[in-house]
């Protein structure tokens, strides 16, 4: 089952954000706390950040987070996937899809006419970019940050 989730959701959210980060590498379980109060306050307060909980009976096995932004070359508002994580045993059993699709329903609702994704390095995460083509994705180059 998904769903939207609620800042009642914020630990579990904040559970498998930080099982995301840890698997990358630059995650560290002393930060959860903060993470936890991240995604309640996220949750609560703003209104273009949406998260999807995938479930496996009552437990969370799933997340995904989707954040609204703006841009000329996207002919206005559009969708990014900052989070996508499915614990490892859930795999391969089409849950990171439907939440894919959820957030793609997502964003016909409000209207957007694309979603964004970053991958992570490749060719080490191979496997998430695939992921990613099959489900409809165009690769369309790298992504940069800058710390403030």
């Amino acid at each position: 089952m998904i769903r939207r989730a609620t800042p009642r959701d914020a630990a579990s959210v904040a559970r498998l954000v930080d099982a995301l980060l840890m698997e990358l590498g630059g995650g560290s379980p002393s930060r959860y706390a903060d993470r936890v109060a991240t995604a309640e306050r996220l949750l609560t307060h703003d209104d273009r950040l949406f998260a999807f909980l995938a479930f496996a009976g009552e437990r969370a096995i799933g997340v995904m987070m989707l954040s609204e932004s703006a841009a000329i070359y996207a002919d206005g508002q559009f969708g990014v996937i900052t989070e996508l994580y499915v614990v490892p045993e859930h795999r391969s059993g089409g849950v990171a899809k439907m939440l894919v699709d959820a957030g793609v329903a997502l964003g016909r609702e409000r209207a957007w006419r694309r979603i964004e994704v970053g991958a992570p390095h490749q060719p080490e995460w191979a496997r998430t970019l695939s992921f990613y083509l099959r489900a409809g994705f165009i690769e369309i180059g790298p992504r940069l940050k800058l710390f403030l």
